[in-house]
């Protein structure tokens, strides 16, 4: 009988243990995540952009993953367009105005699993003091022990759209285009 108890008690610990890491939260690796965003420049092409400043959290529960959420704070002055000139112009006022408004935000809504590694996730993202709902859609790609971190880590890539004069950022459109292209990639280790 004890011995029947103490294997009980063994399996009832492990169930324990998975319903735990169901809900658990995740802090983005800054070293292998990369926030990004494409814009045409007067129609000839799509640059590319990055944000280097900026602190994420998932709550991910891959058993109902509607109960998931995500937090992202970005710092404005930290956008990288790769050239000095430019950067120097994007933090003015005529872009992101980063000396009044640092720090842009996207605080999800509601999150849905569309199949068996997708899902999308409706959020509200705060930029220039106006926010405006954006939808991202996301693929899961890994859920495993880090081989060098040794935690429990999380990979997903998320794709959304944005119109730029939304928040007030009207500058120079449509020879810069309005339309914002958002290309994320996020690796993220439980949180201990």
């Amino acid at each position: 009988m004890r011995h029947a108890l103490a294997v009980f008690g063994a399996v009832a610990a492990l169930f324990a243990a998975d319903a735990a890491r169901a809900a658990d939260t995740y802090t983005f690796d800054k070293a292998h995540t990369n926030i990004l965003f494409f814009i045409t420049h007067h129609g000839y092409t799509k640059v590319l952009g990055k944000f280097h400043d900026y602190d994420g959290e998932i709550v991910f529960d891959p058993d109902n993953v509607e109960k998931s959420r995500v937090r992202v704070a970005i710092k404005t002055a930290s956008i990288n367009m790769f050239h000095d000139k430019l950067n120097e112009h994007l933090r003015t006022p005529d872009f992101f105005w980063a000396e009044k408004f640092p720090t842009m935000t996207f605080v999800s809504t509601k999150v849905e699993k569309t199949g068996e590694k997708t899902g999308r996730i409706a959020g509200d993202l705060t930029l220039l003091g106006v926010t405006k709902p954006v939808t991202l859609e996301v693929t899961f790609n890994k859920a495993a022990d880090h081989p060098v971190y040794k935690v429990w880590s999380v990979g997903f890539s998320a794709r959304g759209k944005l119109t730029r004069s939304d928040f007030g950022m009207k500058y120079a459109v449509p020879r810069i285009g309005d339309e914002v292209e958002l290309v994320i990639e996020v690796e993220a280790n439980k949180k201990t």
